[in-house]
């Protein structure tokens, strides 16, 4: 039996389209460059990539965002982009996509971040990166949170999407978590390791396998089939719980599905539901945005495991940064369930 029935499911994406997020970090343009190959440029022993076609999409936390939307949900989105054709073109993206641009900072000290991916067939030649990875300054941080005081009446949580370029700073997080704590509004943060940022006191994290070792200090090991026996993965989410002390703690393990860790009780693992897995990028950006707004749907933690882990398994099975529909989730659950 399922710890989350198909019927309950309707009930939280009924309730999810009532439910308002907030959604902050570092915001991207994602450039797909889709072409063929057959040649070897005179020039040079490289590829030469004859022009299909091309796709622009959201990306980094404007992902997230749209993952929110997608299901139902609404999403403001916050960050810094650049004065920019590029900044112009993603608003323009989040638009069409009913995503909020209201709490977007324009900077012209930034440009906005773009990654540009050449694909021939189903190989990714390269990828090309537009953007600034300098900390934003106090200007552009008291901007966002001027924007999120505004917000906060209104919304049933808050999304951190961190990806390393500078936006989510400790200043700006610690901003966040004050203003959320007086509300009352839940955090949900996915960490980047690479920044040594105080993430004690949080709602929720969402590293994966790697990054919960690099947060716990500790160096990985063999790893055993099951997580609920994974000796040094219990480790390191005894360290996180111990030195961070979330209220709930999700490490996304690929093949091996999500592991949800709650204070003082034991560990709930979540197998995976993906039938094929084509593509792994956004996936961590689908799973927070889905935990995230099936908690403001109502959802208990492992009713919200359950939720992002099934919305996590359907978009694994597309290409390019994805997305899951209500109707594509209802469709992995049984009836009977």
């Amino acid at each position: 039996m399922s710890d989350l029935s198909k019927s309950r499911l309707r009930e939280l994406l009924a309730a999810a389209s009532r439910a308002r997020l907030w959604v902050v970090g570092d915001v991207m343009l994602d450039q797909f460059v889709w072409g063929r190959v057959s040649r070897i440029s005179p020039e040079a022993p490289v590829p030469v990539v004859d022009f299909d076609r091309e796709n622009l999409m959201p990306g980094g936390a404007a992902n997230v965002a749209r993952n929110v939307t997608a299901l139902g949900g609404s999403a403001d989105l916050a960050g810094v982009i650049g004065r920019d054709e590029a900044g112009q073109t993603l608003r323009d993206l989040l638009a069409s996509e009913r995503i909020g641009c209201r709490s977007l900072v324009t900077s012209a000290r930034r440009r906005t971040t773009t990654k540009m991916r050449i694909v021939a067939g189903q190989q990714q030649i390269v990828r090309l990166d537009r953007e600034t990875r300098g900390e934003i300054d106090a200007a552009a941080t008291q901007a966002l949170l001027t924007k999120l005081e505004r917000a906060l009446p209104r919304l049933d949580g808050v999304v951190v999407g961190d990806y390393g370029k500078g936006v989510v700073t400790q200043a700006l997080l610690d901003g966040i978590r004050e203003r959320c704590k007086q509300a009352g509004c839940w955090i949900s943060v996915d960490p980047k390791p690479v920044h040594s940022l105080n993430l004690r006191g949080l709602s929720l994290i969402t590293p994966n396998r790697k990054e919960a070792f690099e947060l716990a200090g500790i160096e990985d090991s063999v790893r055993a089939s099951n997580p609920m026996s994974d000796a040094p993965l219990q480790e390191a989410v005894r360290k996180l719980q111990e030195t961070l002390r979330p209220a709930l703690l999700l490490i996304t393990l690929g093949e091996l599905g999500m592991l949800l860790c709650r204070r003082d009780q034991p560990p709930f693992h979540v197998p995976t539901v993906a039938r094929e897995v084509f593509d792994v990028s956004g996936a961590g950006d689908t799973v927070i945005a889905a935990f995230t707004l099936a908690i403001a749907a109502g959802a208990t933690p492992i009713e919200a495991t359950v939720f992002s882990n099934h919305a996590a398994g359907v978009v694994v099975g597309k290409r390019g940064t994805a997305t899951v529909s209500p109707d594509e989730l209802l469709a992995t659950f049984n009836d009977a369930d």
